[in-house]
């Protein structure tokens, strides 16, 4: 086969390729849109490449205007799907400009004032500005983590490419007069061949930036508790590991609550375990909303909740459990009968020392039994210590 076709045919296979593998991931993730945006992106860059190098009956000019539409449609695609991917507001109108412009350059320089080299440096300028402003957008959350960093880096290395390497290839080899031994030339080699290894690289990194967005999802559903919308037991001590051991080495002080719905099974029983899940749910949402982002809530069994709260002593921790249970007490949930009342217990404990999460939640369980113990719709503090192992230092001879 010979090589210019051969080099030819590269980028619109490689295109395909990635525009089906996208398509699969969204026909997997159909709630993550921008996937369905990467496919049509890829898609539309293999007749692109490919109306570049074949001529359809249409003619010359008409051919090379369907590739740029091709090629200016991928472009828009393409960043706006990136730039969506990482919850950016996606930036239509410079976007438009970018995009706009260069498809601008071509037409003038196509069929008002026929000039190759003009026609190429104004293309490839239009790409190369969306290339950077892509990256401009890209560089609030380059530090997000490593695909972040890369794709940030190849967004730079796409706009210098269309730029510098379109101006350097063009003062070297002087200006195309017209198509003969274009396809040949050191230009369109370099364009096809940088272009395949950019468009491979960043898909790439968008592939992993998908695989990472899945496992985290999958790590929130094995960790969160489907009824209540918080954590669950596995998830909630995990949580509470980890904030432990940061407060730990600041020197924070740090508090356990714990908190079971009264009469619960009683409710249950009266009202159908439809209202009883209405019930879960609710005082749920009341405890994820009052925790807020610095500490963690979870559904430790079926209608028992623990919140760990750091930057918390037993007083503050007090407070919280008291303000939830007077909040609760006083309200009512909707779908259960008029007057009926909810309320919860409470057992609190804060934290000694280097005390871990099991001892700290025996402590927080006790004061949580002494609430029901005594009336319910109550909180009751631990004062105990945890229990401390000293070890006997030899006494000096001499």
């Amino acid at each position: 086969m010979d090589t210019g076709l051969l080099i030819a045919l590269l980028n619109p296979t490689i295109a395909l390729a990635l525009g089906a593998a996208f398509a699969v991931l969204w026909f997997h993730q159909r709630h993550r849109p921008y996937l369905a945006v990467l496919a049509t992106s890829y898609c539309l860059l293999a007749p692109g490449f490919l109306f570049q190098y074949f001529t359809l009956p249409i003619g010359l000019a008409m051919t090379k205007l369907v590739s740029n539409i091709c090629f200016a449609t991928a472009a828009c695609c393409l960043s706006s799907a990136i730039v969506a991917r990482y919850g950016r507001r996606v930036p239509y109108v410079g976007i438009a400009i970018m995009t706009g412009g260069g498809f601008a350059a071509f037409l003038w320089f196509m069929f008002v004032q026929p000039d190759l080299t003009w026609r190429v440096l104004g293309v490839n300028f239009g790409f190369g500005g969306l290339s950077l402003l892509v990256a401009a957008e890209l560089r609030t959350v380059r530090n997000n983590g490593p695909t972040e960093k890369i794709l940030f880096v190849l967004s730079l290395l796409s706009g210098l490419n269309f730029v510098a390497r379109t101006l350097i290839v063009v003062i070297a080899h002087g200006p195309f007069r017209n198509y003969d031994g274009f396809y040949g030339s050191s230009y369109w080699t370099t364009a096809l061949l940088s272009q395949a290894l950019l468009s491979l690289l960043i898909a790439l990194s968008l592939f992993t930036a998908a695989a990472l967005d899945i496992l985290r999802t999958l790590k929130a559903e094995t960790h969160t508790d489907p009824l209540s919308g918080i954590l669950n037991r596995r998830g909630f001590e995990e949580r509470a590991i980890q904030l432990l051991d940061q407060c730990g080495k600041a020197g924070f002080p740090v508090a356990l609550v714990l908190a079971d719905l009264d009469h619960f099974k009683a409710l249950n029983d009266r009202h159908g375990h439809e209202a009883g899940d209405r019930v879960i749910a609710d005082f749920a949402a009341k405890l994820r909303a009052a925790t807020g982002a610095r500490g963690a809530a979870g559904r430790i069994g079926g209608e028992e909740f623990a919140v760990l709260l750091p930057l918390s002593d037993l007083a503050a921790a007090r407070l919280f459990a008291e303000a939830i249970r007077a909040f609760y007490s006083a309200g009512t949930v909707d779908g259960l009968p008029p007057g009926t009342k909810v309320t919860a217990s409470f057992g609190v404990a804060a934290r000694t020392g280097k005390e871990g999460l099991m001892p700290l939640m025996r402590r927080a369980d006790e004061a949580l039994y002494k609430a029901k113990q005594n009336g319910r719709d109550s909180v009751r503090l631990s004062y105990e210590r945890p229990e401390t192992t000293f070890v006997a230092e030899p006494l000096a001879v001499g």
